[in-house]
């Protein structure tokens, strides 16, 4: 069965990044969409995180929003 829910090591690891970037990513309004499960624990969503790639999307280094 496929996992659907990452934690936030493995969502940075699905996602070539840091653990710390994601953590920051929260902190200053989550570009990375997130689900807190009861007080503490955060889980990625693997459609969000494949949605997130998705948008990243560039044609050009200068561009700065997904056509």
């Amino acid at each position: 069965m496929l996992k659907q829910l990452l934690n936030t090591k493995e969502a940075a690891q699905y996602l070539g990044i840091s653990k710390a970037f994601l953590e920051r990513d929260r902190w200053a309004g989550a570009r990375v969409p997130f689900i807190k499960v009861g007080s503490r624990a955060v889980r990625y969503r693997l459609s969000d995180l494949n949605d997130y790639i998705e948008k990243q999307v560039r044609f050009s280094t200068s561009q700065t929003v997904a056509l």
